[in-house]
């Protein structure tokens, strides 16, 4: 009989310690269940929103009637919860299209003056968990480096569009050469931020009260970069993890929307069972472009707006049905691979949805919202009638929750979601 090892066990010598993974022999007993899975957190959304007639059921509770789009997920129907009724207040900004910056972050006023966005629920998860994986966060895009991934500052956390570029980060090792660079790029950091920090020392001694308190925030700031930048270096010594599946190759076409969506989806779940993070954010986003999707003639944005347009719904129908497929996908990777007792999927909580409600009226309420997985109790549409609205927050909340990360408020939730 073996004696169970501990979660936390790690091997030390000379001052170094390494944690262990995740191994069969960290149960309680032999025939126990194994050690928990750690929880995720995955956000994903097609900013063009998703056509209303094709998507809501009339009928709500477990015994909902399916739709057009629905029937897409029909294998996955007991794995996922669509609800209704969820949306960010003050979300009217200059452009009827700001709107995308706030989906994870609920900030009001989007692009008016004086805007300034909050921290997004995603890199909110990422500063709680830290360096616990190599990576926080993973900020993915199909189509440039804009994100909906805010810093507690309001920056924006630049995405990465390359599936290819992605996959050597994560998984593959360079040569001594590079790696060498790497740590030179890392040392030089730190050195600049040694010379930052005292350069700010010497300038508070001349400044106001209110000057001192933004030089404040700027030392935290420094701190912590400093801390990420020792977080990173430590991550550099440690082997990144092999995956069988091979390289990607990217699609340089940007008409290929949804050929570069389904690359996303195939990277997601390598991501999160190598454990190389456990925060996961996807934009899928106009491109201005004709979709390559047999029957469409005419741009996705301009589909969008379709006036009621017959024809143009039938086309729009065609690409966000392709969409709607990329996230049938990922769901059934997820649950393919097997982890403990369970899936993947079992312990990643993934948001699908938009910040449009209605894209035709550009209207920002009512947002259509999947979430799967994660171990929450599905298989049912959560319908609430018109008037009695929730804050999207309060699924944030849940989620936040459900990954061990306790939470009362975030943003503008006024608790934690509940079905």
């Amino acid at each position: 009989m073996h004696q169970p090892l501990k979660r936390r066990t790690f091997l030390k010598a000379t001052g170094i310690s390494l944690a262990l993974p995740l191994l069969e022999t960290m149960s309680p007993a032999l025939g126990s269940a194994p050690a928990a899975a750690p929880k995720r957190m995955v956000c994903i959304c097609t900013t063009l929103g998703l056509h209303p007639a094709s998507l809501w059921p009339r009928t709500s509770g477990a015994g909902y009637e399916s739709t057009e789009y629905l029937d897409l997920l029909k294998d996955h129907r007991k794995d996922f919860t669509l609800f209704s009724g969820l949306e960010h207040e003050g979300q009217t900004g200059r452009d009827p299209h700001n709107c995308e910056l706030t989906w994870l972050t609920a900030a009001q006023g989007p692009g008016l003056g004086g805007f300034r966005n909050s921290i997004s629920v995603d890199q909110y998860a990422a500063e709680k968990l830290g360096y616990v994986t190599r990576f926080p966060s993973v900020v993915i895009s199909s189509n440039s480096a804009k994100s909906q991934s805010f810093t507690s500052s309001g920056v924006m956390v630049p995405a990465e569009r390359s599936p290819a570029k992605l996959f050597s980060k994560m998984f593959l090792k360079g040569n001594a050469r590079q790696v060498e660079r790497q740590k030179r790029r890392l040392s030089d950091g730190r050195s600049i931020l040694d010379s930052l920090r005292s350069q700010a020392k010497k300038l508070q001694r001349g400044t106001s009260r209110s000057d001192n308190r933004q030089l404040d925030e700027y030392y935290e700031s420094i701190r912590k970069a400093e801390k990420d930048l020792a977080e990173v270096q430590a991550w550099m010594g440690k082997p990144k993890p092999k995956v069988e599946a091979p390289p990607p190759d990217d699609i340089r076409d940007k008409r290929n929307l949804v050929g570069r969506t389904q690359l996303l989806m195939n990277m997601v779940p390598l991501i999160l069972q190598t454990d190389s993070s456990r925060v996961v954010a996807v934009m899928i986003q106009d491109h201005y472009s004709v979709p390559q999707v047999d029957g469409v003639s005419l741009e996705h944005h301009n589909l969008s707006h379709h006036g009621r347009d017959k024809s143009k719904i039938e086309q729009l129908k065609k690409i966000e049905s392709a969409l709607v497929n990329c996230f049938g996908s990922l769901l059934g990777q997820l649950k393919a691979k097997k982890e403990g007792t369970g899936t993947l999927l079992d312990s990643s909580s993934v948001l699908f949805g938009s910040n449009l409600g209605n894209a035709n009226s550009h209207d920002p309420r009512n947002l259509p919202i999947f979430l799967a997985g994660g171990g929450f109790r599905h298989g049912g549409y959560v319908a609430r009638r018109k008037g009695d609205t929730a804050p999207l927050c309060n699924l944030f909340v849940s989620m936040l929750n459900n990954m061990g990360l306790e939470t009362e408020s975030f943003a503008q939730s006024n608790g934690a979601l509940s079905w």
